[in-house]
């Protein structure tokens, strides 16, 4: 019986205690998705939540989010972080505000919790 309250603790523990590692500032804005953004239906500072599957080689400045709705360029540099400690693939959440890189919108990060 002990045993049991033990190893329930400890899942619970671990799971509360595991909000992963943050870039930048910590994403609070509003939760909003690449298809709103795409229609003209998201706010100016949002955050997204879906996995980088592409990165920029060399200096890890940019990626490329896929949240199941669509797909956006994720400008870092202006945030001062990088992500090339994060393997591609991963999911993640970022926060910054929605800009235009020529015809397509982008997102310069302000912030990334993977």
């Amino acid at each position: 019986m002990r045993f049991a309250v033990l190893l329930i603790f400890i899942v619970c523990f671990a799971g509360c205690s595991s909000k992963g590692k943050v870039l930048g500032k910590t994403p609070k804005d509003p939760v909003s998705s690449i298809l709103a953004i795409n229609a003209g239906d998201a706010p100016p500072r949002i955050t997204l939540r879906g996995k980088m599957f592409e990165k920029c080689p060399q200096a890890g400045c940019w990626f490329k989010l896929d949240d199941g709705t669509g797909a956006i360029k994720v400008d870092t540099k202006a945030a001062g972080f990088t992500v090339t400690a994060i393997p591609l693939n991963s999911e993640i959440s970022v926060a910054g505000k929605i800009v235009n890189d020529g015809s397509e919108p982008m997102l310069e990060a302000t912030g990334v919790i993977y």
